[in-house]
């Protein structure tokens, strides 16, 4: 007999994990594909500090052909699932159409960005998703200041000098205060710009930064926010965006060429595209991240609205905590549908959380003990050291040359503002088949 084939769409945090385990709980016993449009793992918590300057671009990202050396990687975008006919459709860099079989299937597609219906953000908004937003938000926020510095128009100037961030989530908090020191940094460097506000806003519609987190962690985030300057305005968001100004919820138009759209993710269109139950754009699953009525189905991390077992009637929320321990509680269940083990429900013992605040500062809880300033950066430091699946002491050993030496600000200008569309994926991309 064939050995079986088990596929999985995508390789964030649940897809890479995933395969991952199913290298080891298989034992060779099957073929393992897994679908991507890159050939990398991308350690997306850590994305502020490329966008800054802290981090290079590539410390972030862990080969795939070296981390999954037994499984067969396959560039593309999946653009179609007939789970019916137990095949897949995908585009390929170049452009080529594919097909694949499987046994098994596993959707770990996670997400894109959030869009809402308001007029210009996405023609106007930067997106903050991946490694061609992080160094283009890097150019951008270079380019700005130096721009500001060639000009004697005061009203031009303060506007280059403006950044508007949208959303106060994880992203959007550690954008606003990396981003805030690193524009003070090139402020100090160019002596026509002493006097000089580096105006940054932070905007939300909710009661208060971080709001899916501890109000404790909350707190110390917006008190160090306000320190450094940045004007954090909850209740409030964008009514329109422009290619020089931003009109605010409350009417107040603010003239900026920086609108950083941070407002959240939703589920990659491919779960829209399959016709089945979804809740808030998630595909619907099970306990033991099974798709109902499709045994041989299995979905995990954003793209999966999961049970949590320990909040009834609840989904759990879209973090890469989760995305990691579904990606591996799948694998095992996967193993499991073959006779290999024993499928269990994925249930979740809360760890903590950790938000990088630049600088000395960040808050986490670890093992739901509040923390502040310094013994906070350690603990998030070490968290993002374990976490990261490679590129560990490249990452410590920036993290010491930034400590220790002049951060460099040229820009580069590697990705133009077209190559980088908040709009990173359409439901139209994804065929539908009955």
């Amino acid at each position: 007999m064939s050995r079986p084939r088990i596929v999985i769409v995508g390789a964030g945090f649940a897809g890479f994990h995933a395969a991952k385990t199913l290298c080891r709980v298989s034992r060779g016993r099957a073929d393992i594909v897994l679908v991507n449009p890159t050939d990398y793992f991308l350690y997306v918590p850590l994305l502020p500090e490329v966008a800054t300057g802290i981090l290079e671009p590539r410390r972030l990202t862990v080969s795939l052909a070296d981390a999954l050396p037994d499984v067969q990687l396959v560039l593309g975008e999946v653009d179609g699932l007939d789970l019916d006919a137990r095949s897949l459709s995908y585009e390929d860099p170049a452009g080529q159409a594919g097909s694949l079989q499987y046994d098994r299937l596993v959707i770990a597609a996670g997400s894109v960005n959030k869009l809402l219906p308001i007029p210009g953000v996405a023609e106007h908004a930067h997106g903050f998703r991946g490694i061609p937003e992080a160094v283009f938000l890097r150019d951008h926020l270079i380019q700005q200041i130096e721009l500001a510095d060639a000009t004697d128009d005061q009203a031009a100037r303060d506007a280059l000098c403006t950044f508007v961030v949208v959303g106060a989530g994880y992203t959007g908090t550690e954008v606003a205060a990396h981003g805030v020191l690193f524009t003070e940094l090139l402020k100090k460097r160019r002596p026509r710009l002493r006097d000089q506000q580096m105006r940054w806003m932070l905007l939300d519609i909710a009661d208060r930064v971080l709001p899916e987190l501890d109000e404790r962690l909350s707190r110390t985030a917006d008190k160090v926010l306000r320190k450094r300057g940045v004007e954090v305005r909850m209740g409030l968001s964008v009514e329109e965006a422009k290619h020089d100004c931003v009109r605010l919820t409350d009417q107040t138009e603010v003239p900026t060429n920086s609108l950083i759209w941070c407002v959240g993710v939703r589920p990659d269109p491919v779960v829209e595209g399959l016709g089945l139950k979804t809740e808030k754009g998630r595909l619907v699953v099970d306990e033991y991240l099974n798709v109902p009525g499709h045994p041989d189905v299995f979905a995990c991390g954003d793209a999966a609205a999961v049970p949590d077992l320990t909040r009834p009637g609840e989904v759990t929320p879209m973090t890469a905590q989760h995305a990691e321990r579904q990606g591996r509680r799948a694998a095992h269940n996967v193993a499991a549908s073959f006779g290999t083990g024993e499928r269990k429900p994925y249930v979740h013992k809360d760890l903590g959380f950790v938000v990088d605040l630049g600088g000395i500062d960040a808050a986490a809880n670890p093992l739901q003990v509040p923390l502040a300033g310094l013994p906070a950066k350690a603990v998030t430091r070490g968290y993002h050291l374990l976490s990261m699946p490679g590129n560990r002491i490249r990452t410590a050993t920036e993290w010491l040359f930034d400590a220790t030496l002049s951060r460099q600000s040229t820009h580069l200008g590697l990705i133009p503002a077209v190559d980088v569309p908040l709009e990173t994926a359409s439901p139209e991309r994804v065929r539908r088949h009955p």
